[in-house]
């Protein structure tokens, strides 16, 4: 089956990322790459139970931090937590993230794949103050360039800068000219073990396909190192048709 259609068997839960909960450790990653401090008021949009917020309060003294999310278990675990530990100056809403007021944030968690929830939230993010912190995982806001990245970590600033082109946008997140399987390699490591979870045969398994779709998009952009298909790029491409029944070639523009 082609991998289109092996993702859509999933269960929506993993597709959207609901059930995956970030690390405490990957949480004050991000938070030390987006230098967080005691004057920002921080958001994290699809906050799950909340730990990011728990965190940012007690570890990086955040003036006011926010945990929105439309699974209302999750946000009652949240508020739970702010309860047991006497925190006043957090707060969790169980809201739809595209209506809900961020209007007086500073830095803001932003880690969502469904582009039709991305298409609503850049317009949002835009009309935020001169400076305001927009950090994602993976893959940078659709059509703009990051102001710094520590990949799987990606910032932009508003104002947010046009990107020319999805290659320009590539290059910059890879800061590199051209991309081989080792580079692809490593980056999807990075972000197997940033949202590690605790079967790591299953991590195995997301660094394999994430290091296929990186080469496969900078092949069909041009700015894959060489004119040829890697070996191991093929040996993999073998093992997910031969082992998982999973087809990815078509992919690849010819």
């Amino acid at each position: 089956m082609k991998i289109e259609d092996y993702l859509s068997s999933l269960p929506n839960s993993i597709i959207s990322g609901e059930d995956v909960e970030l690390s405490d450790e990957t949480l004050r990653e991000i938070f030390r790459f987006a230098n967080l401090t005691k004057n920002d008021i921080f958001y994290h949009l699809g906050c799950g139970k909340g730990n990011s917020i728990i965190i940012a309060l007690e570890e990086f003294m955040v003036k006011k931090a926010i945990g929105i999310d439309n699974n209302k278990e999750k946000i009652s675990q949240g508020q739970e937590s702010l309860q047991k530990k006497h925190i006043t100056n957090g707060s969790f809403r169980h809201q739809d993230i595209t209506i809900s007021d961020i209007n007086d944030a500073s830095v803001i968690l932003f880690w969502f794949s469904d582009e039709k929830i991305i298409e609503k939230m850049i317009p949002r993010f835009q009309n935020l103050k001169s400076g305001c912190k927009i950090i994602t995982i993976w893959g940078p806001l659709t059509g703009h360039m990051p102001d710094k990245i520590d990949f799987p970590y990606i910032l932009n600033v508003i104002p947010f800068k046009k990107a020319e082109s999805l290659r320009d946008q590539m290059l910059a997140i890879f800061n590199t000219d051209c991309i081989d399987f080792a580079v692809a390699w490593e980056f999807a490591d990075r972000y197997s073990k940033a949202i590690g979870s605790k079967n790591v045969e299953n991590d195995r398994f997301l660094t394999i396909l994430q290091t296929l779709v990186i080469w496969i998009n900078a092949k069909n952009l041009g700015i894959a190192c060489g004119d040829d298909i890697p070996d191991p790029v093929k040996s993999y491409i073998g093992i997910l048709k031969t082992f998982f029944n999973i087809e990815v070639e078509h992919l690849l523009d010819h």
